[in-house]
């Protein structure tokens, strides 16, 4: 096993004390207060407790870096400093339906040596509150699950592999280019599945529980950790094109190198 890092183990320390007030809120959802922010996408209290557990513990332990969070938005850091990239509750509507299925996810990325923007993620933890699963990585030092390295699955032929989406829904995404996309490769592989976390999506395909993953219309906080995980995991991730980028957001495929390879094709041609 690699040695944990301080870096990680702050990561980890931030997401296990929010996850264990996520636990004890899934246990009375029907208590929670919600307020709708837009069409199918709510916000709860437990989610908004959730991200500034993760505020406070990060900042205590890096003052000087900055954040980008899914509800309070960009908070600047100082010059040249990393910042976090945060997603308190991945899986919000799976939270609030009672469907144990959610997770925390938080990058670190550095910013341009030539001061331009935003450069490599270099940390990432996904977490699940209820299984209680550590997925981390760090550039150059692979991909784990707890104490487990982890490795992206080794199937060759798409009709031997499991593929996860994510479906557009009420005001978020194309569903027409999602069918053309379904209607290519559901004929070809295994199986496809939509369980409504992107962050522990990306986890499962470098764990090999997933073979790919293509989904559209995300933002960074759902892919920053999981793409670091499944490149560190011996994947690939890209967009729909074949670009590679340090964090993927409104296309995204991940998959090992032959079933990268494969899906991309299928993507092409479905969308010419």
């Amino acid at each position: 096993m690699a040695a944990v890092s301080g870096l990680i183990r702050v990561m980890e320390k931030a997401a296990r004390k929010a996850g264990g007030k996520l636990r004890r809120d899934f246990g009375e959802i029907e208590h929670l207060q919600v307020s709708s922010k837009g069409p199918s996408d709510f916000v709860s209290k437990a989610d908004l407790r959730a991200e500034r557990t993760i505020y406070d513990e990060l900042l205590a332990a890096r003052p000087g870096w900055g954040f980008v969070l899914e509800e309070a938005g960009v908070i600047a850091g100082e010059e040249g400093q990393p910042r976090w990239i945060v997603d308190p509750l991945d899986g919000t509507s799976n939270f609030l339906h009672g469907i144990p299925h959610f997770a925390i996810s938080i990058a670190a990325q550095e910013p341009k040596l030539d001061g331009s923007g935003w450069g490599e993620v270099i940390a990432g933890v996904v977490y699940n509150p209820i299984t209680d699963e550590t997925f981390w990585a760090e550039k150059t030092r692979g991909a784990w699950l707890q104490d487990k390295r982890l490795r992206v699955s080794g199937r060759r032929n798409l009709s031997e592999a499991l593929i996860a989406t994510g479906i557009p829904y009420g005001g978020h995404g194309d569903f027409a280019e999602w069918t053309r996309i379904l209607g290519a490769i559901g004929p070809r592989v295994a199986g496809i599945r939509r369980y409504g976390a992107a962050s522990l999506d990306l986890a499962w395909v470098a764990a090999g529980r997933f073979d790919g993953f293509w989904e559209s219309d995300l933002a960074a906080w759902d892919t920053a950790a999981g793409t670091l995980i499944v490149r560190e995991a011996g994947g690939f991730v890209s967009d729909y094109r074949g670009r590679s980028m340090p964090v993927p957001a409104s296309q995204v495929l991940a998959a090992n190198d032959a079933l990268h390879s494969r899906l991309h094709k299928i993507l092409a041609g479905a969308l010419k």
